[in-house]
């Protein structure tokens, strides 16, 4: 098959990896628009889960992403000064430029053709593929250029989100929310490598106005979330990456594929950065697509429908679930009042596919603790 992929985030990468790896005769080309050492962003944040799907599919692969990644099994939730733990949260962390060149290495080791700072416009220099995978991130200009066809949504969220990167270590994944004069900023911070944590930082759109953070450069704007988490950082400076305010957008697409192109990763259906799932969802496109050609061989409507068929049901799920947490942060103001126990159990039941029994069963400790606030829930057993 000649196979066409534009874009050279983790989706594309490790789909264009697969399909040379299983068959030498297929022609596999990817056009990345940016160079081969830029990204955005900082670090990337993996489940058990998500580790397990690569293990499956390429533990050659899993091997070399797990040698440059560390492991942390807790989290903790800071609200009123006060930190949460929660246990038995396992993540892996990896710098995304790690794993990136990680995915580059392989992708040519098995003859995959990468091309960077090439810019696909319309499908004119990929119109003889067999096969074309739009893996051009939540703003692909593929979809963009097709959407009557693929007749997507794009829900744009209304808080605002700065990416920042610090020196100071965040061992256990951290939520952090800090009540201002001027509103409520939230931070999720995670150290991705020996001497770097990621740093992004949330705010409502009233806190953003009051802030003045619409009137500031991008230099003030970081100075601004120094000063809110001054206490947090110890001292330590965040570090921008193009680190500019945005919205996030909720991506959805009512139709999957068409004729030969498909939709994969971002620019098929986003989560949130709140879930993590980014990544992952990507990556497991990734893998459910070069499964679909293992049943399907060069039939590509019946691979492309047999992809969505297998794809859509866990795809969906994933994304309501982010969906559900996204709206746990936009409205956050009436729980603030809460304890911080209280606080940290309210955001464990976010997405809705946690209850309380389940809760014991992850964190004995917190359901110990938020019991002991709520007796009948000690005696009965049941959901608040």
């Amino acid at each position: 098959m000649k196979i066409g992929i534009v874009g050279g985030g983790p989706a594309g990468l490790f789909f264009a990896y697969l399909m040379k790896r299983a068959d030498a005769s297929h022609q596999v080309r990817l056009f990345e628009r940016d160079s081969e050492n830029t990204t955005y962003g900082w670090g990337l944040v993996f489940s058990d889960v998500a580790m397990a799907f690569v293990r499956d599919v390429a533990p050659e692969l899993h091997q070399a992403i797990t040698h440059s990644q560390m492991v942390h099994r807790d989290m903790a939730v800071v609200h009123r000064d006060t930190p949460v733990r929660l246990a038995n949260n396992t993540f892996h962390r990896i710098a995304r430029i790690d794993l990136l060149r990680t995915l580059h290495r392989y992708c040519s080791n098995v003859g995959v053709e990468l091309y960077f700072e090439c810019r696909i416009d319309g499908m004119g220099d990929i119109s003889n593929c067999d096969l074309v995978v739009a893996a051009d991130g939540a703003h692909s200009a593929t979809r963009a250029g097709l959407a009557e066809h693929f007749e997507p949504t794009l829900d744009v969220r209304p808080n605002w989100l700065a990416w920042y990167a610090t020196t100071q270590l965040f061992g256990p994944l951290s939520l952090i929310f800090r009540k201002t004069t001027n509103g409520l900023f939230i931070a999720h911070a995670y150290q991705f490598s020996e001497t770097l944590s990621t740093f992004l930082v949330e705010c409502d759109p009233t806190t953003f106005r009051t802030a003045g953070l619409e009137r500031m450069s991008e230099s003030q704007s970081l100075r601004c979330c120094e000063q809110v988490f001054e206490h947090d950082l110890g001292g330590r400076k965040l570090i921008s990456n193009a680190s500019r305010w945005f919205h996030y957008t909720i991506v959805r697409n009512r139709h999957w594929h068409w004729q030969n192109v498909v939709l994969l990763g971002d620019a098929l259906r986003t989560g949130h950065p709140s879930v993590g799932s980014g990544t992952r969802m990507a990556m497991q496109d990734s893998i459910v697509l070069f499964e679909a050609w293992q049943r399907c061989g060069e039939d590509v409507p019946r691979l492309l429908a047999d992809f969505e068929r297998s794809r859509r049901p866990g795809s969906d799920k994933l994304q309501h679930a982010a969906l559900r947490s996204t709206e746990w942060y936009e409205s956050l103001e009436p729980k603030l009042a809460l304890d911080p126990v209280s606080f940290a159990y309210d955001y464990m039941l976010r997405c809705g596919r946690v209850d309380h029994a389940e809760v014991r069963r992850r964190d004995p400790e917190l359901a110990a603790a938020y019991e002991g606030l709520h007796p009948e829930l000690a005696i009965g057993g049941g959901a608040p």
